[in-house]
């Protein structure tokens, strides 16, 4: 009753108070970017050499004139398809003209905006500040360490508000530390000891154009024979060992480049840098660019390679993003600078597609021989038929949402929430697609054909952008092959469809043995074990006992388990793989339960699971009588 009586006369005094307050902080609108050349080139000076306190220290001197000046610091970092700038890395930042320090003000409602007022007579302002990167996983990517370094040119630099990024120039020079080797697809213009000078370009290429640097490092060329556009393979590792590639580990690098050639028929690059990091200690990427790619394993790719296993379909994946995703680009994607909010509508084309080349180039180079990219597949395709309960409340287009909704941050249930399944289930319906032109072509057309039509236009032009939309995606398809091919996208993203069609269509089974294939059981790092019942009683299990993950509805979901908790004892006798496995063949047939003791925080329980159907995992078989469409379509191009 007394908090009824005083809310009206509280009212107006909180209105005024707020009001006043944003009267107290309102500050300079931010100018929208216009296709205006900034006048005058930013001079960005980096010192990479503070090893032991992982600093870039920076340096900005940009030209300007008396009046507002708004500095901008990026936030939608194009290939993370979120606002996930690392504007919180940013600190000790100063603002100088003329030599006198200048007082600054952040927009309060755009965090990434510095206003500040250049003074009479100024032609200049220097800006600078440090650039704390990650001391421990626990605060972001790690990208400093005693061996190794990725800079990333669009994490420290500040650029001007009012401007097209591609019309600000940049003067940019680093200094590394001594002995070290750089790699980035930007141009030397000179040296000065420890000190590159690179060649002066717009923000958007100096933005896409990050470096790996290293004490231990190797450059490897992939040149395609006959190529004029060189692509090379710059290795930083942990240690000088773990860069020895047997020659015949480098063929076929060189081979997955040569696939792509033929596959697109046109480069978007004057030449194109791989950046490589074998590390356990700089944390693991793959972020595309156009000339470039960063790109981040273990320290074994080269020395724990495994024939039968293969590599990661990681190159090829971030390689096909320079035609797809880089020169093509979904046009809500395209934004005139790394402030203005993109959009990710397509990204089952943008990263759907290029799951599904990348896995399918490094099949034809041999990075994955045949049988393991069949298992590699078969592991996507009992995804999309088994552990995505999700599909039953949301649809793949809405997981183009997930950058934006999750910021990639670890889920508790992913087969339930999904997150990004834009990716393999973009897969999925993309090898639906290419099965289904060349059964109704005979064989004569293939998707091989969309992808030349679509990305290998305009052979050497690189410095623009090729927006395209829905319909643009349709028009080629149906120029490719005629097909009701709108009706058939909107059924599958929308979940109208399910999305494992493709299987089939390719001449092809999902089954469920009780054995792993050969390549799922050489895909288990040593490093973190883990142990797969998903199809059986769904569950993913580390090493260590401890639950990754709980299938929805699943015999281990409906007994209470979920993820988080530990595997203690099973059967009373204590946990391990082999332990778990015995317990669930000898249960099959059975109608006695699998016992399971499991602590959840400081707490012990026992869990008894109904479940008798024994070990299942995932395999693909032959349909006879159907024509084989996937093994062509993992066979390489002559």
């Amino acid at each position: 009753m007394i908090r009824q009586c005083l809310l009206p006369l509280a009212l107006p005094l909180l209105m005024a108070t707020s009001a006043g307050a944003h009267a107290q902080y309102a500050s300079p609108a931010v100018q929208p970017p216009q296709d205006v050349a900034y006048p005058g080139t930013i001079r960005l000076e980096v010192d990479a050499t503070n090893l032991n306190q992982r600093i870039f220290k920076v340096r900005e001197t940009i030209p300007a004139t008396p009046g507002e000046l708004t500095l901008l610091y990026p936030m939608w970092i194009p290939g993370g398809h979120t606002p996930r700038g690392s504007l919180d890395k940013l600190a000790g930042i100063t603002f100088k003209a003329n030599g006198q320090t200048l007082a600054w003000k952040r927009d309060p409602l755009n965090v990434a905006a510095f206003h500040i007022t250049v003074p009479e007579g100024a032609t200049e302002v220097v800006v600078e500040f440090d650039f704390l990167t990650a001391t421990g996983p626990g605060q972001g990517r790690v990208v400093m360490t005693p061996n190794m370094l990725n800079l990333q040119f669009i994490s420290t630099a500040l650029y001007p508000a009012g401007h097209y990024m591609s019309r600000i120039m940049f003067d940019t020079r680093v200094t590394y530390p001594a002995g070290w080797t750089a790699f980035t697809a930007l141009h030397e213009e000179g040296r000065s000891g420890n000190t590159v000078n690179y060649e002066d370009v717009p923000f958007d290429i100096l933005a896409d154009s990050p470096v790996y640097a290293g004490r231990y490092a190797r450059q490897i060329d992939l040149t395609p024979a006959g190529s004029q556009r060189p692509v090379r393979l710059g290795v930083v590792a942990d240690a000088a060992k773990y860069l020895e590639a047997k020659p015949a580990q480098v063929a076929i690098h060189q081979a997955m480049v040569a696939q792509a050639f033929k596959l697109f028929g046109a480069q978007h690059f004057d030449h194109y840098q791989f950046l490589f990091s074998l590390s356990d200690q700089m944390g693991g990427n793959g972020l595309e660019h156009q000339r470039s790619s960063e790109n981040g394993m273990g320290t074994g790719y080269f020395t724990d390679w495994k024939e039968k296993v293969g590599f990661s379909d990681l190159l090829a994946h971030e390689f096909t993003h320079s035609w797809n995703g880089k020169y093509r680009r979904p046009a809500d994607l395209w934004t005139p600078n790394f402030n203005v909010p993109m959009q990710d509508s397509l990204l089952w084309v943008y990263e759907g597609q290029t799951q599904y080349w990348g896995n399918v180039l490094a099949a034809r180079s041999g990075m994955r021989p045949l049988p393991a990219s069949i298992d590699a597949l078969a592991l996507v395709a009992a995804t999309y038929a088994e552990n995505r309960p999700g599909l039953s409340w949301r649809n793949v287009q809405d997981t183009t949402n997930d950058p934006i909704i999750a910021s990639r941050a670890p889920l508790a249930y992913r087969n339930y929430q999904m997150s990004e399944d834009y990716y393999s289930g973009g897969q999925m319906i993309w090898l639906e697609a290419d099965a289904l032109i060349r059964a109704g072509s005979g064989g004569k057309k293939s998707l091989d054909d969309f992808a030349r039509a679509f990305f290998g236009v305009n052979d050497g032009e690189w410095k623009v952008q090729n927006t395209y939309t829905f319909d643009d995606v349709v028009a080629t398809l149906n120029a490719v092959y005629p097909h009701d091919w709108k009706t058939f996208l909107r059924e599958r993203l929308d979940g109208r469809v399910g999305l494992t069609g493709g299987i089939e269509a390719a001449g092809w089974r999902l089954v469920f043995k009780d054995t792993p294939s050969a390549y799922a059981k050489g895909s288990v790092s040593p490093r973190w074990g883990g142990a797969d019942f998903v199809y059986s009683l769904g569950l993913m299990i580390g090493k260590d006992g401890a639950i990754s993950d709980v299938r929805w509805d699943s015999p281990a979901f409906n007994v209470g388990l979920g993820s988080g908790a530990s595997v203690i004892a099973v059967n009373g006798q204590a946990y391990s793989q082999d332990v778990l496995e015995d317990a669930v063949k000898a249960a099959k047939g059975t109608t006695a339960p699998i016992e399971l003791l499991v602590k959840e925080f400081d707490r012990y329980r026992t869990v008894r699971i109904d479940y008798h159907d024994g070990l299942r995992y995932p395999h693909l078989e032959r349909i006879e009588g159907r024509p084989d469409y996937l093994t062509p379509i993992l066979t390489a191009r002559k």
